[in-house]
This record gives C-alpha cells, structure tokens and sequence, in this order.
C-alpha cells in the first residue's frame, strides 16, 4: 500500500520530466502500479484509513508521482451532481477541449507540493479524454467541472507541468479571461 513516504515532493526531478509511454497491453508490473495509484486515491478519501496511515486526501495521482516515470493516472472524484469518476488510464490523452476556460476558487492543491501556492489555475471548463485502462482497451471520457479540472493536473503531471506553473505569477489572484468559477 502506498503511503505519503512513497510521494516524491516538489523539487524532485523525476516531476519534471516528460513520461514514457506505457507498452500495450500493459505488463504486470505496470498493471500493479496503476492498481496502487487507484488504492492511494480511494484510502486517502476515507478518513479512517486516512488517518491511521497519514494519507493526504487526493482525488487524483500520477505514476511520476511516485518516482515511476511513465504514463499512468489515477482519478476518483465526484462531480457537483454526485456522479462518480473512477479511472485508472495507461497513456491517457486530451484529444478535444473547450475554448471557454474553467478555475478552482479554492485554487488547486497538489500531493507532491507541501507549501501553498494561492492563485488561480485557468483549465479547459470541457475536455474529453482518450487512455487505456489496466488491460489494454480504449477508454474515452467525456469531462467537465472538477472532473476535467481532475484529469488536465495529473495529464500534467505526466509531462512534466506543475499546477503553479499555471498561475498569473503577476496577479495571481486574477480571475482568469473567459472563465468560469467552479
């Protein structure tokens, strides 16, 4: 099981580099990586697994994340009518967005990054994503609100792109153009 000792931090170069693609079908190993992305996400969101092993909640990690270089997410985050998006994806892509823009009011948080970074992060409001899930079949994910917030920071991740690299380094706090607040 994967704890907060297993999370590189801010800093680390491994966090900065652009992910390899992942050989299809995935391997074994590469499935039981996918498969501990996915239990840290869900453990961290329940608050008495959470505490006993001192997890950060986290709706979403990435294999860089964990000092493995390669192109694998994991996400499980509900959106503001309750639906539930619950997906691991080997090689996941955005194949298609929005114009219009998107932003967390609350800014966004990042379990690799320990200090906060107050400021907005300007997103696509609609993405739709194309990956593979743990036995090599096509998956293509239709998102928007948090969700698709969710899936562009951790496709981040995996190329190399920190949340803060986003913000308005001028005016952080300035709500972005064409953008709606979620």
């Amino acid at each position: 099981m994967l704890t907060m000792d297993d999370i590189v931090r801010d800093g680390h170069p491994v966090l900065r580099k652009v992910a390899s693609e992942v050989a299809l079908p995935p391997s074994d190993e590469d499935k039981q990586i996918l498969h501990q992305l996915m239990e840290y996400v869900q453990n961290s969101q329940n608050p008495e697994i959470a505490e006993r092993y001192g997890l950060r909640p986290g709706i979403g990690l990435a294999a860089p994340q964990i000092n493995v270089s390669k192109r694998m997410i994991a996400v499980h985050v509900t959106d503001e009518s309750g639906k539930l998006y619950s997906y691991s994806l080997i090689n996941p892509r955005i194949i298609s967005h929005s114009v219009e823009k998107a932003y967390l009011i609350s800014g966004e948080g990042c379990l690799s990054v320990d200090d906060p970074h107050p400021g907005f992060v300007p997103r696509y409001a609609r993405i739709t994503v194309k990956g593979f899930d743990s036995e090599g079949k096509e998956v293509k994910i239709r998102l928007k609100g948090l969700p698709a917030i969710c899936f562009q920071h951790e496709i981040d991740h995996l190329n190399g792109i920190m949340f803060y690299d986003h913000i308005n380094t001028e005016n952080p706090m300035e709500k972005p153009e064409n953008a709606i607040a979620i």
